[in-house]
């Protein structure tokens, strides 16, 4: 029975210290795409420090990476600022503790057509997904053309991956989407690129960011710094070096040729400000005005830039 009893202990002190080791060490999850302009997760592992351990899962859309987030299933995920504000506005405890990308969108139409200014797209038929990014920044580019997207143009509601393909065949004029797929049209041929859809005196260039949990930031602040900082010195590791970032970015399955031209559309980001927050605002005031959340969240609360300001950018 003593005998019994001593191995017991000496498994709970070993699974103690096991464990301990481990909270030091770091053992991260986290979630993003595979995309040229959400690829920073993919090197964390090199910057997390000494003995930490970072799994990288890849998604296809934000919300099941918040779903996965808040079921205690991943770390850290990136997201679009539009689902963080959507996600802020139904009380659920996200916070975004960086920046992730920022522009990545076009609106494209038909190399050989007749459209040469957004004022031509009077009349046609515009491919968009509803209540993501790229309709708020397609709304804002017709209104700045003096054009009603209820009145002016008929939306045609398809998925992103479809719109190349509906585009080359005649079924929509144009599409407004996020990278690679404007260039993939440009580069097979059929699409040409109307416009980049930023205006600094609206939403500008901001897309995408880095969340966590308010229970995360509460109980493991230290935690949440150490992924930020990673973050931080893969973004910049990778601004340096334009050969290995692409280089993988083409492992997803995007031709290189297309990542090249695609890069200059695609800004990889870390920092937050003031000036993000205030583009983050207007932003949900554009989508509480199209109907995509019916109040604005609480931006003091959705922001912690904490963690950007104290980044650590050596190991």
């Amino acid at each position: 029975m003593q005998r019994a009893v001593r191995s017991a202990i000496v498994l709970a002190v070993c699974a103690v210290f096991s464990l301990a080791s481990a909270v030091q060490a770091g053992q991260f999850r986290v979630g993003t795409w595979k995309t040229a302009q959400t690829i920073q997760p993919f090197f964390y592992q090199e910057f997390a420090g000494q003995g930490a351990t970072v799994e990288v899962f890849p998604f296809t859309n934000p919300a099941d990476q918040k779903t996965a987030l808040l079921a205690g299933s991943l770390d850290m995920t990136g997201t679009t600022i539009a689902h963080a504000i959507q996600s802020a506005v139904m009380g659920q405890p996200v916070v975004v503790v960086a920046a992730l990308c920022n522009k990545c969108s076009a609106l494209v139409v038909r190399k050989d057509g007749s459209i040469r200014a957004v004022a031509d797209l009077h009349g046609k038929r515009i491919g968009y997904v509803p209540g993501t990014m790229h309709e708020i920044l397609l709304r804002e580019t017709l209104k700045l053309a003096g054009m009603d997207a209820g009145k002016d143009v008929t939306l045609v509601r398809i998925d992103f991956f479809d719109m190349g393909t509906a585009l080359a065949q005649g079924a929509i004029d144009a599409f407004l989407s996020g990278e690679p797929f404007p260039s993939l049209a440009v580069s097979q041929g059929y699409g040409r690129i109307l416009a980049y859809p930023y205006y600094d005196e609206t939403v500008g260039t901001i897309n995408a960011g880095m969340l966590v949990t308010r229970e995360m930031i509460d109980n493991e602040p230290e935690k949440v710094q150490q992924l930020v900082d990673a973050h931080a010195r893969a973004t910049e590791a990778l601004l340096r070096d334009r050969d290995r970032w692409l280089q993988k970015a083409e492992s997803f399955g995007t031709p290189r040729a297309v990542l090249d031209q695609a890069a200059a559309n695609i800004e990889l980001a870390w920092k937050i400000d003031a000036d993000f927050i205030r583009r983050t605002r207007v932003l949900g005031e554009r989508m509480q005005a199209l109907g995509v959340i019916d109040r604005q969240p609480d931006y003091e609360a959705l922001f912690d830039l904490r963690f950007v300001e104290n980044v650590a950018l050596s190991k």
